[in-house]
């Protein structure tokens, strides 16, 4: 992935209301659409949707279709996705560390 790409995951995920919490209940184990839209508070099938068909695109997480009926869908990170969300988390602990007072 270019640096470019990088910079456009960053302005054009990221910066989505509820895309770093996606990436979290992704990561921790919820991958099933159901899943997610009931594991982030306020989030609606549509909302959920176009943010996981913007995060395929970047390709921070995978989709996975099983040929059954119904339907399954699955959705993992890839591993810049799981780079991408340690980074995350990295900054959230400087930030953490940022303020606490000594």
């Amino acid at each position: 992935m270019s640096e470019r790409d990088v910079t456009e995951v960053f302005e054009k995920c990221l910066g989505c209301r509820y895309m770093v919490s996606l990436l979290r209940q992704i990561h921790g184990g919820i991958q099933r659409p159901g899943q997610l839209e009931r594991s982030v508070d306020g989030m609606t099938a549509k909302v959920l949707s176009e943010r996981l068909k913007r995060l395929v695109e970047h390709g921070v997480v995978e989709k996975t279709s099983y040929p059954e009926i119904p339907p399954r869908v699955e959705y993992t990170l890839t591993a810049f996705g799981r780079r991408l969300l340690e980074i995350i988390d990295e900054v959230d602990e400087l930030h953490r560390h940022a303020h606490v007072k000594t």
